[in-house]
């Protein structure tokens, strides 16, 4: 049975569902080499180039399709199915232009430039942030990547860790702290750019094909135009709908599971039984024990997605909600994929199986942001305020 059916709501929804259905078969082919060369495959990405799947969260008049939080959760999920990973990795490309589509955090002038970047030649972006002193940004931390004037060009010099996609980037949207405006900025910067490096760093258990090496910036001169955000004093953290796409995906994952656990289930049977292991009483417990966990979570995901859509005024009110659509979601796709591993056994173990890696894969999304810990803290904090 299709777990999906009861999300699909509209024809847009079909239409975007089945584009998503496709690049997920396609990707999936290449899940296994971002794995073993933890680097994302750049056949993935001239997929999702053809079918001009880097624009979607676009508005329509720089040749996107203005995706509804809702409908971005839904592609993304779906994608997630044929490589969690790659998804994952578009998610952040994704998100960073919605923010930016309907934000306002740039200057027109500024933000035309990469709309019409991204809407007509599918170039790729994401933010660089994370650095080895300060972790990630979500904790507060000063950058140590520095920003000088000189002239008309700023000259930076850093490092990043955690740089998503980091090899195949057009743009590098790099977090500094601006020297003589003693705040912290953004820069854009074209990967052309003399100065930039990627260093292969990147060797984790799990998700590896996002390639999230790190980015070394050596005297790396831009022009000062390109300081495209600036903020001199700490913000009140408001509420990001489209981190949900974290959650998205590690559901996404977690259904690949299901999927592939209820078919070994279908075809396996050990020569002590007379019929398949799905006709065992406590697989099929296991099974639905699963489908009861992604019921919970996506329909806790979808149910907030469509909220955020529909009364934008009232997003502030969510901010508890987003948290806690992480974390329920990310521990349920942990969950559903131990049960997995239950149900398969120690084969499940071999690398001859998509098992192993789904279980690496998912348990990423527990360090994804926000933290538990942060979460449960805003959640208690809320309730005795």
């Amino acid at each position: 049975m299709d777990l999906s059916s009861n999300f699909i709501q509209t024809d847009r929804h079909e239409m975007l569902y089945r584009k998503a259905e496709q690049l997920a078969k396609k990707i999936k082919t290449r899940r296994q080499q971002g794995d073993s060369e933890a680097a994302l495959p750049k056949e993935n990405i001239e997929d999702l180039r053809n079918e001009n799947y880097l624009s979607l969260t676009l508005p329509k008049e720089y040749g996107g399709e203005s995706l509804s939080l809702y409908e971005f959760l839904l592609v993304q999920e779906k994608v997630a199915e044929g490589d969690g990973a790659t998804a994952l990795s578009i998610g952040w490309h994704l998100g960073v232009v919605k923010e930016l589509s309907e934000e306002n955090l740039w200057d027109q002038q500024k933000f035309d430039y990469i709309a019409k970047e991204i809407g007509e030649k599918q170039k790729l972006i994401n933010r660089c942030a994370t650095e080895p002193a300060t972790g990630s940004p979500t904790r507060g931390g000063v950058p140590e990547t520095t920003a000088v004037l000189d002239g008309e060009e700023y000259v930076v010099n850093g490092k990043k860790t955690f740089t998503t996609m980091a090899l195949v980037l057009d743009y590098y949207i790099v977090t500094a702290y601006v020297e003589g405006k003693d705040a912290v900025g953004s820069i854009l910067i074209p990967k052309e750019t003399e100065g930039l490096r990627v260093e292969k760093t990147w060797d984790t258990l799990g998700m590896r094909g996002t390639g999230s090496d790190d980015l070394i910036l050596e005297n790396v001169r831009v022009p000062k135009d390109n300081l495209v955000e600036i903020s001199d004093q700490p913000k009140r953290p408001g509420p990001k709908g489209w981190l949900l796409h974290i959650p998205a995906c590690y559901l996404g994952i977690a259904m690949a599971a299901r999927n592939d656990v209820i078919q070994f289930a279908k075809e396996f049977q050990p020569n002590s039984l007379n019929k398949p292991i799905s006709e065992v009483e406590h697989v099929r417990n296991k099974v639905g024990e699963i489908d009861l966990k992604l019921l919970q979570a996506r329909y806790f995901m979808y149910s907030v997605a469509e909220k955020w859509d529909r009364y934008p005024d009232k997003r502030r009110q969510l901010m508890k909600e987003l948290g806690a659509v992480k974390l329920v979601a990310t521990n349920s796709a942990n969950e559903v994929v131990d049960l997995v591993m239950r149900i398969v056994g120690g084969r499940g173990l071999s690398k001859n199986m998509p098992f192993e890696q789904y279980y690496r894969d998912v348990r990423a999304g527990l360090h994804n942001p926000p933290m538990d810990d942060m979460v449960i803290s805003s959640l208690a904090k809320n309730a005795f305020s």
